[in-house]
């Protein structure tokens, strides 16, 4: 078999599993007509998502229901948006991702890009970058542990991305109040100020749904904004009122 792109490997990986019950590393490897250690990577991102169990020298499939709760972690139409937001991310980019569920879907659309720069303040999301075969340059910012945004927060973190300049901000949000721009639950808001200070370029992704909440907390104000990628249920006067705000507007194809 010729040699496929790694997330159409991890799916035939699936697919065997699903048959055979029962995959080895050095089968695999011979079917993909790679190595070994690209297979021991392959297998251990599937185990983290949920979708089988490592095994000595293999792994093990494990029963649907598990499968489908694992994989229901992130969204469809979050997914969708995040393959749009991925288009903007060019070989050896500096780029931010901050901690969310939308931002998160971003991870495994970086394995075609080549020597990027990755910094993220999530813990679940570095581990995930670390897994890439391509193998970016990973940051963290460090500094406290939140557990509301399960992220690193605070002056530390804020003093780390500071020492950078980045080309992009890929940061998700709670609302978007169309008069002032994104908001947030959380009031910690600090770090994502300061990740919007030092990037060229501000992306935020949101689900449509939340384009209208209105929000006590103001996160970034539109002028630090520079694309938002939602979803193609937002009505066309809304996209207006966001495009006038001097915010290039990216539609993605919903997906339930």
């Amino acid at each position: 078999m010729n040699k496929r792109n790694t997330q159409q490997r991890r799916h035939s990986i699936i697919a065997v599993l699903n048959e055979t019950g029962e995959v080895s590393v050095d089968e695999l490897a011979n079917r993909f007509e790679t190595s070994e250690v690209t297979i021991r990577k392959d297998l251990a991102v599937l185990e983290k998502t949920g979708l089988l169990l490592r095994r000595y020298g293999g792994a093990v499939a494990i029963p649907d229901e598990v499968t489908q709760q694992f994989s229901a972690k992130i969204a469809p139409n979050k997914l969708s948006i995040a393959e749009a937001a991925a288009r903007l991310i060019k070989d050896h980019n500096r780029i931010i991702i901050d901690s969310g569920s939308t931002t998160s879907g971003l991870v495994q659309q970086l394995n075609t890009k080549r020597g990027l720069v990755v910094m993220t303040n999530s813990l679940q999301l570095a581990n995930a970058i670390h897994e890439l075969e391509n193998e970016p340059t990973l940051l963290m910012t460090g500094g406290t542990w939140d557990p509301h945004s399960e992220s690193f927060q605070g002056q530390v973190a804020e003093q780390v991305l500071r020492s950078y300049n980045f080309d992009q901000l890929f940061i998700g949000a709670d609302g978007i109040d169309l008069a002032r721009g994104t908001t947030t639950f959380n009031e910690l808001t600090g770090l994502s100020k300061v990740m919007a200070e030092v990037s060229r370029e501000v992306i935020v992704m949101v689900d449509s749904d939340k384009i209208g909440r209105r929000i006590p907390n103001l996160e970034l104000p539109w002028q630090q904004i520079s694309v938002l990628v939602t979803d193609d249920r937002v009505d066309e006067q809304t996209v207006e009122q966001i495009i006038e705000q001097g915010v290039e507007v990216i539609l993605a194809p919903y997906s339930k």
